[in-house]
């Protein structure tokens, strides 16, 4: 396996509930890379997005994240490897008895971090990345579809991830909202995280150079 790589997947198959879901899967993401990932319902995209991640164990093939084996990984050490992942959803998942803050502050703790004035700092930091500084003591019901996709992606960001990994992030976004989300994760590739942009909304592709990967039926074509 070649450690130049955050991603290294060499003719990995995956299988869930004995289906084959991925097909001899050849694919490699570089340091500070974007990537489009697309393919319709069923196609197998989140099934890759969660081999990455290791909610979706590789029964065939080599594979390797952010230097860690998923082949041979054990469960002991999974959270090592999501702690170097940051996860974008489409569905949020903010704790909605919480306001921003508390939302980013419960998953620091949860990582590890325990002192208060570092907490805090890191917390405004990756509000400001996001453009979203101002809405620290919001509550998520008082934010649109596109500042709570900000929220997630601070929340993702937090623990400095070497790749961010975006499940169709901009789906219940609309048009220029979805835009300005591709245009986040583009910018924070281009600071150096790998970034997996996983999306139905073709007008993204129109927009950009990046590099575009399509899979159909578990295979990458």
């Amino acid at each position: 396996m070649n450690n130049e790589y955050i991603i290294d997947y060499k003719n990995v198959s995956s299988f869930y509930n004995k289906n084959e879901v991925l097909k001899n899967i050849n694919f490699q993401l570089s340091q500070g890379e974007f990537v489009f990932l697309i393919g319709e319902v069923g196609s197998g995209k989140t099934s890759l997005l969660k081999t990455i991640y290791a909610d979706l164990p590789i029964k065939k093939g080599e594979a390797q994240a952010v230097n860690i084996n998923l082949r041979k990984i054990k469960s002991k050490n999974i959270p090592i490897l999501r702690r170097q992942i940051g996860i974008v959803f489409q569905d949020f998942n903010l704790l909605t008895d919480r306001n921003v803050n508390d939302n980013l502050k419960f998953v620091l703790e949860a990582t590890g971090w325990t002192n208060q004035s570092e907490i805090n700092n890191r917390i405004i930091a990756v509000l400001e990345k996001v453009k979203i500084a101002d809405k620290i003591n919001s509550m998520p019901h008082e934010l649109s579809g596109g500042e709570r996709q900000r929220v997630v992606i601070a929340r993702a960001i937090l623990n400095k991830p070497k790749l961010i990994i975006a499940d169709e992030p901009t789906a219940n976004l609309d048009h220029k909202s979805a835009q300005e989300i591709a245009n986040l994760l583009f910018e924070f590739s281009q600071q150096g995280s790998s970034v997996i942009f996983a999306t139905h909304n073709r007008s993204l592709l129109n927009n950009s150079n990046s590099r575009i990967i399509k899979i159909e039926k578990g295979i990458l074509v």
